[in-house]
């Protein structure tokens, strides 16, 4: 039986709150989540200045207010992300059915990698359009500055994310490998497969048949 599948024992063990919080793809999932508020936030708080004519506001990021949507909305999404999967990785190892597991291990490392892509989307963006943002002595530079910096910050920690998740998925695929093995090919088994090798292949004379008197050549006993 196994003991362990895509990276938790089977369920029915008792939740340690100690190990899980010292996992790192626990850290890392709250890094993230740090991270994701500090981008989200800082725009959402500082990112949108009034502009000239003081009728509408407009993107610090080079009055591209595209670019700031963008970050709030990576950012948000990630946020939601991160609290949901730490509820996942809290609740996995109560989890009986390996299919089950195998689905959340796999949707955990397709969201890592599209968000690993789309923060360094986001990086270069808000990189760019900081470079050719021509007035920033009316801006909030520091904010700027902070979420371009944690925009990478996330694409590291999202990448790290992408292999732990890897590294669990290969270890569940290995585990099922050296479970299973095909019966026609496994000689631990008490019994080999048919045909057997040490049976008879086809008919033999009876061993008696040799032995046996013809009917005409009987004899009476001599008394």
């Amino acid at each position: 039986m196994q003991s362990s599948a895509y990276g938790a024992s089977l369920a029915g063990g008792a939740f340690d709150l100690a190990s899980f919080v010292r996992q790192p793809q626990t850290i890392l999932r709250c890094l993230s989540w740090i991270f994701s508020i500090v981008v989200f936030a800082t725009i959402t708080a500082e990112g949108y200045i009034n502009s000239a004519s003081a009728q509408d506001v407009k993107c610090m990021f080079n009055g591209n207010d595209s670019a700031c949507s963008y970050g709030v909305g990576i950012g948000v999404l990630a946020f939601l992300a991160c609290v949901a999967f730490v509820v996942l990785d809290a609740y996995f190892p109560q989890i009986s059915n390996a299919k089950e597991r195998k689905y959340i291990v796999i949707g955990d490392l397709v969201f890592s990698v599209a968000w690993t892509l789309l923060w360094f989307i986001c990086f270069c963006v808000l990189a760019n359009q900081w470079s050719h943002t021509t007035d920033k002595s009316a801006l909030p530079g520091d904010a700027a500055q902070a979420v371009v910096a944690f925009s990478f910050f996330s694409v590291i920690s999202w990448a790290l994310l992408s292999y732990f998740a890897y590294a669990r998925y290969r270890q569940g695929v290995n585990d099922f490998d050296q479970d299973y093995r095909d019966p026609a090919s496994d000689h631990t088994t008490p019994y080999p497969p048919a045909p057997y090798a040490s049976g008879p292949t086809g008919y033999q004379q009876s061993p008696f048949a040799q032995n046996q008197e013809q009917p005409g050549d009987y004899q009476p006993p001599a008394y």
